[in-house]
Parts: structure tokens; sequence; C-alpha cells
């Protein structure tokens, strides 16, 4: 079901504060990319099965949330989806972005860079998430507190799944987002420089993560 309701309000406010927090935490990380080093040596099994799990989560997030695009279309304003992914979890473009951010902090061949990365964004959107529920509730009523009670916040719960014969496609959006969630693989190519500065001696490391 696909609710619709028009109101003065909206998100573009608690979208602007979203996006320079998560920017801050970015930058943040890529500091610990130049300036820290993985535990494990360079070229080891543990250090590249680490990195790969990593780029692993990362397509994770890419596909997830073009998927989830898919659905909701640009809606997110003034209706709420609730069909599709948005059956099973709330936030699951903010879910799958946190998949995406400990995928990034992964390719340090480290999984504490990975947890920490996974954890920052997972408190910078669960932030966002309570600011987007109270005017969410102030824009739909009774109607998104039901869906409050009913469908979890990020861990989706998959016995609840609905879906719809046909959906309404909106595919600059899609575009978008694709090209929005790939920026998560520039951290590949910054991740293997740090360690090329690392290894060549050009770039000293100063802490060590497992």
């Amino acid at each position: 079901m696909l609710a619709v309701h028009r109101s003065p309000i909206d998100l573009v406010q608690v979208q602007f504060v979203r996006k320079a927090v998560l920017l801050a935490v970015v930058l943040a990380c890529v500091v610990l990319l130049v300036f820290g080093d993985s535990y494990w040596p360079g070229g080891g099994l543990m250090h590249e099965t680490i990195e790969w799990a990593g780029i692993a989560l990362i397509v994770v997030c890419i596909v997830g949330r073009t998927w989830c695009t898919i659905y909701i279309g640009g809606h997110k304003i003034h209706t709420f989806v609730t069909i599709g992914p948005y059956s099973v979890s709330r936030n699951p473009l903010y879910l799958f972005s946190i998949v995406g951010a400990a995928g990034a902090g992964a390719q340090l061949g480290s999984v504490v860079l990975a947890l920490a990365a996974g954890l920052a964004a997972y408190l910078v959107f669960y932030a966002v998430v309570l600011k987007e529920e109270r005017v969410l509730v102030a824009l739909h009523g009774n109607e998104y507190r039901q869906y409050l009670a009913v469908v979890p916040r990020f861990l989706p719960k998959w016995s609840l799944w609905r879906d719809a014969a046909t959906v309404s496609v909106r595919p600059s959006l899609i575009r978008r987002t694709f090209v929005d969630a790939c920026v998560f693989l520039l951290s590949i190519p910054l991740a293997e420089g740090a360690e090329y500065l690392h290894e060549t001696g050009i770039l000293s490391a100063l802490f060590h993560l497992p």
C-alpha cells in the first residue's frame, strides 16, 4: 500500500543534516585509512579475506539501495511506502548504507575499522530516523503510528513481507541512487593507495588495527 498525504512539512532539513554528518564520518574514515594500517600483513590471507568480505558488503549495499529505490521512487517526504523492502523494515535504504559503510571500513583489512565505520553510520542514521519519525507522525498520524508499531526500524522481519503487482518507477532516481551508492567503491583505491604509501615508506602508519 502507498499512503499519500499532503503537508507543508517536509524532510529536506533533516536530510541535509544527515548528509552533512555522514560526510564528516566519511572524512574521518579517510583519515583512518591514510594514517592507520592493518594489523594483518598486506597480501596475507586474513588481510585479503577481510578486504574481499568488505567488497561483498559494498556490492550488497549498491544492489540493495537500488532495489529499495524501485519501491520508494522519491515518495519519502509526503508519502510512505509499506510494500516490498518497506514492508519488512522501515528504513532499508539506511540499513544498506550501514552495510556499505562497514564494507568501506573493511578495505583497510581491519575488522575493527569495519565495525567502527558501520557503527558510526548506524548512529548517524539512528539520529536522523528519530527526527524523520516525528515528522512522519505529524504528517500521517495514526496510520504511521500503526506502521511504527508493526515494522522494525532497521533489521528486517521477513515474515511481514508484502508486495504489489506493479510499482511506479522513476528511472532517473534509480540511476542517481545507483551512482550515489557506488561512492562506497572509492574506498577500494583509497585503501590500496594508503597501503602502497605505507609499504614504500612514503607515509608512516601511526597505528595498526586488527
